[in-house]
């Protein structure tokens, strides 16, 4: 099942290099990977020593966005506030190296960069250690946010709301965010937290949860059912969205769309094989919004996001995909449809 052709395909990954650049906007944050091997019990406690072998840093949450839409040809501001530590320090330190400009991050003394700190073998994660503040925004650095967001918008195409509930995103934050882009016609897709009360995305033009975060939204919305069908008719009309996408891990996305036939339709995952799921969600929010801004339908686009999603779940911790990678599964994905189908 592919729902763009050959042609749509390369027109819209064509298109990606002369789009407007992207805004983004969220929590942001340190991916640190650790990894080494376990061969003894520490005298200590009942728990396992690690050899330390190699440490990695990467771009998390929303800068992992900003990272992606780079690595995809196109040209991204991101918006968020980090803590004046060295995790911070670090933190911008990283965004240089991947040239991703500094002028919407916000330094603040009052908290932590937010850093996830992953313990791994070749085998196994043994455990996570999370550095961060998850207090609500002060007013003033809510504040510097939104006149970041206002300042920037113009030169933008679309806005991507990245929600990881670390205390970015008030009411008035995101609504003024959503109604600021539906004045100025310009696409605003959002990524939701977990912990976020689903009516701070009223307006949005596309929302992306996963299903758990779906049904769990439903209900909060005065749903009751755990029909997929009926959980996306509550999110639609509850919320006025035009475009919904619920993400179904193994079991592909499920999508409606307000300007289509008002039907839930639900596409099978391509990945062919799954190494990590970090970072899967932030990948395909980014080529789903790239795609659209590159004139791609609705369908066309979530099968983008869909694809490269594939590509990324292949790979070992959070992870961007670029254009040859997607150029390349996509070709691979398209020789297996027609082999299948004895053509």
């Amino acid at each position: 099942m592919n729902l763009i052709s050959k042609e749509r395909f390369f027109y819209i990954l064509d298109n990606f290099k002369t789009s407007k650049p992207i805004l983004v906007v969220g929590d942001v944050g340190i991916d640190k990977y650790t990894l080494g091997s376990v061969k003894r019990i520490s005298p200590e406690a009942p728990v396992p020593v690690l050899e330390a072998k190699e440490e990695t840093v990467k771009l998390g949450m929303a800068a992992n966005i900003s990272h992606n839409l780079n690595t995809l040809n196109l040209k991204s501001t991101l918006c968020g506030l980090i803590g004046k530590d060295i995790n911070g320090e670090l933190f911008k330190s990283i965004l240089r190296k991947s040239n991703i400009t500094l002028d919407g991050i916000i330094e603040s003394k009052l908290r932590m960069t937010t850093c996830k700190e992953r313990i791994t073998t070749n085998v196994q994660q043994i455990c996570r250690v999370d550095y961060e503040t998850r207090e609500m925004l002060d007013n003033h650095s809510e504040k510097s946010i939104l006149q970041n967001v206002e300042k920037m918008m113009d030169a933008h195409g679309a806005i991507i709301l990245e929600d990881y509930s670390k205390g970015v995103f008030s009411k008035n934050l995101t609504q003024t965010i959503i109604q600021m882009a539906n004045q100025k016609q310009v696409i605003c897709t959002v990524d939701p937290g977990r912990m976020t009360p689903p009516e701070y995305y009223h307006g949005a033009m596309l929302l992306k949860p996963n299903q758990d975060e779906a049904i769990a939204m439903s209900r909060s919305l005065g749903g009751r059912s755990f029909d997929l069908l009926e959980v996306a008719n509550t999110l639609m009309e509850k919320l006025d969205l035009q475009m919904l996408v619920i993400t179904l891990g193994a079991g592909g996305m499920a999508l409606m769309d307000r300007g289509g036939d008002g039907r839930l339709k639900t596409i099978p995952t391509v990945a062919r094989e799954v190494f990590d799921v970090s970072g899967a969600g932030d990948t395909s929010i980014s080529t789903i919004t790239a795609a659209l801004l590159a004139k791609g339908t609705f369908e066309e686009a979530v099968w983008m996001g869909n694809c490269a999603s594939g590509v990324v779940v292949g790979k070992r911790g959070t992870a961007t995909v670029s254009c040859d990678e997607l150029i390349s599964f996509y070709n691979r994905i398209n020789t297996a449809e027609f082999t299948s189908a004895g053509i």
